[in-house]
Parts: C-alpha cells; structure tokens; sequence
C-alpha cells in the first residue's frame, strides 16, 4: 500500500477532528465520559515542559455538552507521600485540578487502584482540593450523588473492584453496591455506574466483568462506563442497557500502541430515552495529549440497539421528590430530599445519612404512603455507627418522623419492605447483647409495622420468602 504523504494525513486527521468536535444536534442534555485520565509522571513533565492543557483541541467538544466526566487516576498530593514505589505512584500536583476545571470537567470519578497511592490522607487531601474547585470527586463512600442535566436527577455511583494501594476495594456483587444502585434507582431518572474492573491491556471483556454487568444492570444501572484495561473493549448491549465495557485511555503516558487509543461516551437524553454514541480519540507515539478521531461506527451500530427509558422518578401523592443536586458547598456524608410541585420547591428535609429508601403502605393498599428508609448512625445500643431503620410519613410541609428506631432484634446489614409489606431483614447472626462484628454467620427475619413500630421477628417460612426481596 503506497504511504500517505503527511498533508494527507493532516487533512484526515481535521477531518476526523472536525466530525466529532462538530456540536451535536440534539433536542436533550448532553453528558460525555472519558477514560483514565493520568496527570502525573511522564504526562506532568511534559505538560510542564510544553506548557499546554491536554485538551486545547477538546473545547468545542466539551463545551457542547451539559456535563462532563472522566476517571482520575492518582490523588493530589507530594511524591514524599507515596505508599508504593514512585513508578507506580501517581502523586498529582494541584495545579492538575485547574486543567481539568479549564478544559470543562464537572465531575471525576476517584475510586480506582491509584486512588489510595498517598494513604487516606491522600485520598482526603484530593477531595478537599477538587471539591474547593468546584469540581466532584466521586468515590465509593460518597456514592451516589446527584445532579441535574435539563429536566433530569442522574445519579452517579463510583466502584472499582481493584484494589488500591491503600487496600480499598468492592466486591460486585455486595450488600454495600446494591443498597447504592438501590437508593440511585428510587430517587434518579438514570443511573450512571462508573467501575474500575477487568484485566490490563486485554482489550475484550472478560467473565467477571459479563457477570458484574449483569448483576449491575439487573439491580438499576441505566449505564455503565468501565476503565482499567487501558485499551478500548467494544460497547454492548446488555439487558437493554449500554455498557462500556472500557473507555481505553484518555491521558495517559503509556507507550504500547493500543493504549495510544481512546473512546468517550457520548450520551444524551432525548424522546425519553438515555442515547449513547462513540467518539474515538487517538495519541501519537511521542505524546501523551489526544486528538479527536471521529466515531466508531461499529460501536455506534450496537448501541443503537440500547436506548433505555429514562423513569418518572419518585412522585408521592403528586409530589416529586427528588434529592438536591451536588454542589461544592455541601458536605458529601448526607442527603437532602425535596418535594417538588408544579415546578416548585415545596418543602425540603434535613440531611440524612441515607443508604436506601423505599415508598411503601405496609401492606394494605389504602394505608397512606411512608417512607422506609435505611440511615447510618451511631447507637448508644451497640455503640457503633451502623445502619438503622426509619419511617416516615408525608405531610404538607415534608417528612415526618413516625418511628426512629435504633435497631430491630439484631445487628441489621440491610432490609427491604417486599410485596406483601413485610420489612424483610438481612442481620449479623451476633446480637447486642454479645457484639461481634466481624462475625460471618447472617440471619434473615421477616418484621410488620403496625403503625408505632415493627413487631414479629419472624425468622420461618415468612423469613424464607424474604430472602426473594434480599437477592
């Protein structure tokens, strides 16, 4: 094949550019996600050398959009703190945080191997310094949070199944990833779950990632972004919903050809459905900032296929309650609900350490609706911080506090209100009087409200169908 002068090339690649930095015509809100993102090493000394931003050719692009997000790999902070050899130590300056603001970033997913590199304090140290910048940096703990794109609650949860230096990491599936999609699922219009996962450099799903799919997809993902491998893995349509299954990098300072290569999801809500296309990015050898390559129509083929309906959200009584979207001024350990009217802002609730909740009328269907909901707190019971159950009412001027309990029989890990209206539980198989936390035995019992708290502790056949609504 003859080789293509360097014009050519040039032009192709303007070409290539222009498709995808060209604004998209769309009649809903516009959401982009890239891959890793790597700031530090050998992409620092050169962005300090050339004195550029990583995305000089990306602003028509991002500025298209409504929001913008990619993963962080690596935390804000000295070299003097890493917990791993330097090679593998992604210490991050701060002035990196006002690139990212720069270039049109909103939000940055901080859960990942490289997440713990500095210790906790670094992983302090960075939220303290994204969140003074106005920009979030989402880990596990904080997920999810919320924002609003035009008319719509997305709800963002951040996961990696990789561990960090630090030791951190989750298990897909766990009580603790399913309580998160949970709560996402009641209060958002779309779910966003953003998850570290699969093997390096192997650029197609593996089994576990197909299975942790899945399990996501069935338990309220509407849309799944996946990194890690540091090559591109094709998008799929899994039960409906698109997955992309990894983003490749984005930034990033490694040298093999297919991790010069790069996807960013571009999703927008529109006809009251969640669309996501692809748009490729590409890195010389000699570089590690990326230029826009246009879309992958194959990829663009099989997503097609997947457009999820984006859901009503959560109305009571015709209100829609919904949570108060991030901002940079509000601590990320609680939540704040609102019910909204007409547009308007009726009443608004105090911030509650919620880690699922539930609409239900205990049983019979002409109960007026409560809320059920689960809440970390600490107990004077068990003396620990551990997760309580508590129901609410609905009045004209918000929640009201019908029971605040600070246990049922035993030490809860999580409980859901199944069909019938049973308050199905799932608990420690230690007890208050004889705590022991780090026990692995459990016990499923099933509970009725009766109106001034839960009664029955029943732990036989009503307990055995119990364990259907704690799947």
């Amino acid at each position: 094949m003859p080789r293509k002068c360097p014009l050519l090339i040039l032009l192709l690649g303007v070409v290539a550019a222009t498709a995808a930095d060209e604004p998209r015509s769309v009649d809903g809100p516009r959401l982009l996600f890239t891959g890793d993102i790597l700031l530090a090493r050998q992409v620092k000394v050169e962005l300090e050398h050339r004195n550029v931003s990583p995305w000089s050719g990306f602003a028509a692009l991002f500025h298209d959009a409504d929001w913008v997000g990619g993963n962080f790999e690596g935390a804000i902070g000295a070299e003097s703190m890493c917990a791993v050899p330097q090679s593998r130590c992604f210490a991050t300056p701060p002035s990196a945080i006002e690139l990212l603001k720069d270039a049109g970033f909103r939000a940055l997913t901080a859960e990942n191997n490289h997440s713990g590199d500095l210790g906790s304090a670094g992983r302090e140290q960075t939220n303290a310094a994204f969140q003074q910048a106005g920009l979030m940096a989402l880990d596990f703990d904080a997920s999810p949070q919320f924002f609003r794109v035009g008319d719509a609650t997305v709800g963002l949860i951040s996961i990696t199944t990789v561990r960090a230096a630090d030791g951190r990491v989750q298990e897909v599936p766990s009580v603790g990833v399913a309580q998160k999609l949970r709560l996402a699922h009641q209060l958002a219009n779309v779910v966003v779950v953003s998850i570290h996962w699969g093997s390096e450099l192997l650029d197609w799903p593996n089994e576990a990632q197909h299975r942790q799919a899945r399990w996501l997809v069935e338990h309220g993902a509407d849309l799944i972004l996946g990194h890690h491998p540091h090559v591109v893995q094709s998008p799929e349509c899994v039960e409906g919903k698109p997955v992309f299954f990894s983003l490749g990098n984005h930034v990033f300072d490694q040298k093999y050809p297919e991790t010069k290569e790069g996807m960013i999801a571009d999703c927008h809500l529109s006809g009251g459905a969640l669309r996501c296309r692809s748009i490729l990015t590409h890195t010389q050898p000699a570089t590690s900032i990326p230029v826009l390559e246009g879309n992958d129509k194959s990829a663009d083929a099989t997503l097609a296929t997947c457009t999820p309906k984006i859901r009503s959200g959560l109305i009571v009584d015709g209100y829609t309650i919904r949570p108060e979207s991030w901002t940079a001024n509000q601590p990320s350990d609680g939540l704040v609900l609102g019910g909204w009217k007409n547009g308007n802002r009726v009443w608004q609730s105090r911030r509650q350490r919620v880690v699922s909740l539930q609409v239900t009328r205990f049983a019979r269907p002409d109960n007026p609706p409560m809320l059920f909901t689960l809440e970390r707190h600490p107990s004077s019971l068990d003396r620990e911080v551990g997760i309580r159950p508590y129901v609410y009412g609905f009045g004209p001027h918000g929640l009201v506090a019908k029971w605040r309990g600070t246990a049922l029989a035993w030490p809860l890990i999580d409980a859901v209100v199944d069909d019938e209206g049973r308050v199905c539980a799932l608990h420690r198989g230690d007890s208050f009087l004889a705590p022991a936390p780090e026990t692995a035995t459990i016990r499923i019992a099933a509970y009725r409200w009766s109106g001034f708290g839960f009664g029955g502790a029943e732990t036989g056949a009503a307990a055995t169908q119990c364990r259907k609504a704690l799947k």
